[in-house]
């Protein structure tokens, strides 16, 4: 323990080994246990889908989703995704270790950043922050588009950061990272790429007054750098499909933006119980670290304060809101409450023990209430072993951290907060997702239907399951609505892969075998429509893979 305390407390020392220190500890929770749970739906299928497809087209200018035009988003967090796939094979590993990477990858800039601004205890407490925020850890395990966009957020912004400092002699080289990142995130997420990083430049600018930074932002050779990284994409995309332009522009920005037409909306205020809970435990001091930038009115926090409110309030006014929007915002506060934590130890670290100790008890209180959930919900066979490790986990956890606070022990406090909800990432996503997988997943099924049912047309019915070609390694018909696959379906060129009720019960009753995947509820009526009697051969939750022969 004397050597964790030491490593924690040190202000200075090598950054290659606190970085190497950083990538075996926290790459260990990141990446153990990566692949054991089936892709959550429907994002993880739909992002591991898109790239095999890519792979099996060796395509990778047009997106395609169950073999039909898809472009909903830019290529790039499909191109990473294709190069795990090639280089794993189809697996839920292969499909989430680029985010787990990238993840990672945010964690290390994040010390990067603190340690040249701030000096580096702050950036190592940053970083610490970062990967134990709980919200952070969780998606950074997952197949999430929205970890690749803010790695490139991330260092787009604090490249920016870098650069604007007067001191700085490489702002050459710093602006111009901060074109290439920038370009990196219109191609993760699109047109967001230029305007939250613009927004947050031109906040910060009008606040510290300092408008010549725009005369040494490098425009002259920065934007044509920023083109020639991101332009070449759409240009080759828009001249293989005429129609990309107007709906990935119109569409999938501004009427996503301005109107409800994706069905996502929540009220102004959804995000702020996002921000609170994803940061868990480090949302308790969030309160000093602001009463410290108001104390102090140091410029380089204010950076980060605009860095995560000019992207926490476009969100808030967009119309279509959904939690992993909220992702790009951690890096700056993770580095906010690192730096203060710093700054607190130095004082004596009395201004933190107020909320050190609320940190700590409301991990134990959490650890009862986890461990009782399971019985509470009538579910004790799904989650039962799991919760009772999570609960257990935390409870022990909030504990040692609260001693080690009374204690004054001040690094091991630390040190335990992170511990526990690191191990806590680790193993409690099969108990949060225990019922969401018995419902939705089709591993099991599709195991079934490349072993016994290879060459039999595949039906999904009543919607499209997103995981189910990725699991069979083969294109599904669609019986019922077409969802987000709506616009690949009008420019549909082969009929018989999007059918309605009429045509689904020919097929059915037809000589030809079929399988299909359909729903319980869905089930008890179509037994007594179909005129061919269907055989169950598998069934998975709420899911029966059904045949007419």
């Amino acid at each position: 323990m004397h050597a964790v305390t030491a490593f924690l407390s040190r202000k200075q020392g090598r950054a290659v080994g606190d970085l190497a220190v950083i990538t075996i500890v926290f790459g260990l929770f990141f990446l153990v246990l990566l692949g054991n749970l089936p892709l959550l739906e429907p994002d993880e299928g739909r992002y591991a889908e898109i790239p095999r497809e890519m792979l099996e087209r060796a395509d990778f200018v047009s997106p395609y989703l169950n073999y039909v035009k898809y472009f909903e988003k830019p290529p790039l967090h499909y191109w990473v995704n294709a190069a795990s796939l090639a280089v794993f094979g189809p697996t839920e590993f292969a499909v989430r270790f680029p985010s787990a990477l990238l993840g990672l990858s945010g964690v290390l800039l994040t010390y990067c950043l603190g340690r040249r601004v701030f000096g580096r205890r702050e950036g190592l407490y940053g970083a610490l922050v970062l990967a134990s925020s709980l919200g952070y850890l969780a998606l950074g395990r997952v197949n999430s588009i929205d970890m690749t966009l803010t790695f490139c957020m991330t260092a787009t912004l604090g490249f920016f950061f870098l650069a604007s400092r007067d001191a700085e002699r490489r702002k050459g080289l710093f602006y111009h990272l901060f074109y290439v990142f920038a370009a990196l995130t219109v191609l993760a997420k699109g047109l967001i790429g230029i305007v939250l990083p613009g927004g947050v430049v031109f906040v910060y600018l009008m606040f510290t007054r300092r408008w010549r930074l725009l005369r040494e932002m490098r425009l002259l050779t920065g934007v044509p750098l920023f083109l020639a990284v991101c332009a070449p994409w759409f240009v080759l995309v828009s001249l293989k499909n005429p129609e990309f332009p107007r709906f990935f522009f119109i569409h999938e920005h501004f009427e996503r933006f301005l109107t409800k037409v994706h069905k996502r909306y929540e009220p102004p205020w959804f995000f702020i119980p996002v921000i609170l809970l994803g940061l868990v435990p480090w949302t308790f001091f969030l309160p000093e670290a602001v009463r410290n930038l108001w104390r102090t009115r140091d410029e380089r926090k204010l950076y980060l304060v605009l860095w995560a409110g000019v992207i926490f309030t476009f969100f808030s006014a967009s119309s279509s809101k959904l939690i992993p929007y909220m992702l790009p915002v951690f890096p700056a506060l993770a580095l906010l409450v690192g730096a203060t934590v710093s700054e607190a130890f130095d004082r004596d670290g009395r201004s933190l023990r107020g909320c050190s100790l609320v940190a700590a008890a409301f991990l134990s209180i959490t650890g009862v209430g986890v461990t009782l959930y399971p019985y509470l919900v009538a579910r004790p066979k799904i989650a039962g072993g799991g919760a009772l490790a999570t609960g257990c986990v935390l409870m022990v956890g909030g504990i040692l951290a609260l001693v080690f606070q009374l204690k004054q022990r001040r690094e091991s406090f630390l040190a335990a907060l992170c511990l526990t909800v690191c191990l806590c990432g680790v193993i409690a996503p099969p108990v949060i997702f225990a019922r969401s997988l018995e419902k939705k997943s089709t591993r099991e099924l599709a195991k079934i239907v490349r072993e016994r049912y290879p060459d039999a047309p595949l039906i999904s019915y009543g919607y499209y399951r997103q995981d189910l070609p990725f699991y069979t390694g083969r294109r599904v018909i669609v019986a019922g609505s077409s969802g987000e696959l709506e616009f690949g379906r009008r420019r549909e060129n082969e009929p018989g892969w999007f059918i309605g009720p009429a045509e689904f019960f020919d097929l059915w009753d037809s000589s030809r075998q079929v399988v299909t995947l359909i729903g319980r509820s869905d089930y008890l009526l179509f037994r007594r429509v179909a005129k061919s009697p269907a055989r169950v051969v598998g069934e998975w939750g709420e899911t029966l893979l059904i045949t007419n022969r």
